[in-house]
């Protein structure tokens, strides 16, 4: 029993006057004769204290921006998409001026019901991270499988790049193989220049030296000075990032029509993938991943001690019996003199502008010039040591 009703049970039940119930309670005689008067009028529930203060919470989120969030969260988890409190943040601030911080959000989604707290999970700040430092510093690869509407299974072949997080390459194939893997990676290459270092699982696909062998790709990187590592066996948490692309790539797609074919499902990836480098702010970087990847210098591999730069194009070929190889520049065509010795070689070209270089199987430059475009016929020069 609270004091206000002990003091109205003193005067009206015992008979007890104000003044003695107010000197034995230390409360002022007005303060019990207001509380016998608020009895009488209306009853014990007159005596239950009024909330002081303005009716609603100053600080409090209004319900039409808690609204809002919520249909934020719904329209996402209906496409696929993720759904979590930086991305509605983020999507909130593409119309509003002013929007709630990011844990506001995740405590109007758990008091919603929309989040479930899970304190048994292993807290963030415990992790052990790597990041690169740069755009092309770092390029993980992986594949991950899928299936087709009529059960067909299919495979996806990714690159990303570790500093932004965003996605160079997502192919689908048939059967990832090896030549596949070489081929998306020059295709990559094209469009975002070379990267200092490829990091990969031991898939069959990336490495053969559990066989004594080597695949075309490590044979290809060792030749361009890009550095390959491989996780350890059994330990996907080092290609976390590819992993965790993977993840959100599944979850889109399980939200979608299943593809009839592989140009279908090659259509829904590129789609999904335009959103999820320009549009979806990536938590790690507070903005989509293109914007990350743009907005600073482009680590380069060295070769001969020379960066090789983020334009330079990247072809194979084989040198001739006449010891000559053809590159186009601005739709002519030039022949370049290696030498009769290494006829039949196989060779990579880099061509940044008017440098070329000329690279054997084993990493050695065979002849580094700048292009004449007025001649035809570059004759052989001084092999570059």
């Amino acid at each position: 029993m609270d004091l206000a009703h002990y003091c109205v049970n003193a005067v009206l039940i015992e008979g007890r006057s104000v003044r003695d119930v107010a000197a034995a309670t230390g409360r002022s005689k007005s303060w019990v004769h207001r509380h016998v008067q608020l009895y009488r009028e209306g009853g014990p529930e007159a005596l239950v204290p009024l909330k002081r203060g303005p009716s609603e919470a100053l600080n409090q989120t209004s319900a039409l921006v808690e609204d809002e969030i919520v249909a934020w969260r719904k329209l996402l988890v209906e496409e696929g998409l993720d759904a979590g409190a930086e991305t509605i943040a983020y999507h909130l601030a593409q119309v509003h001026d002013v929007v709630p911080a990011a844990r506001t959000i995740h405590r109007v989604l758990v008091r919603r019901g929309f989040v479930t707290p899970q304190p048994q999970k292993r807290p963030r700040n415990s992790w052990i991270r790597f990041e690169a430092s740069l755009p092309n510093e770092c390029w993980q690869s992986d594949m991950t499988h899928w299936q087709l509407q009529d059960q067909t299974p299919v495979e996806i072949i990714n690159f990303i790049d570790d500093y932004s997080r965003s996605v160079l390459a997502s192919v689908v194939v048939p059967v990832a193989t090896a030549a596949d893997v070489v081929r998306i990676f020059y295709d990559t290459c094209e469009h975002y220049g070379l990267p200092r270092s490829v990091l990969s699982d031991n898939g069959a696909i990336y490495t053969s030296k559990y066989r004594g062998a080597t695949t075309g790709l490590e044979i290809d990187l060792v030749r361009l000075g890009i550095t390959f590592k491989h996780g350890k066996p059994y330990h996907p948490q080092t290609q976390g990032k590819i992993e965790r692309y993977h993840k959100t790539l599944k979850k889109w797609l399980r939200r979608q029509d299943p593809a009839a074919s592989i140009a279908e499902l090659q259509a829904q990836i590129k789609r999904f993938v335009l959103y999820y480098n320009e549009v979806r702010p990536h938590q790690a970087r507070q903005c989509p991943p293109m914007k990350a990847w743009r907005g600073r210098d482009k680590a380069t591999p060295q070769l001969a001690r020379q960066a090789i730069l983020a334009n330079t194009k990247v072809r194979r070929d084989v040198v001739d019996r006449a010891g000559t190889v053809t590159l186009r520049y601005r739709s002519k065509l030039h022949h370049i003199g290696l030498g009769r010795a290494h006829g039949g070689e196989r060779v990579l070209i880099l061509m940044a502008d008017l440098d070329v270089r000329v690279i054997d199987e084993g990493g050695t430059m065979i002849r580094h010039l700048t292009l004449d475009p007025s001649v035809n016929y570059q004759r052989q020069g001084k092999k570059v040591v």
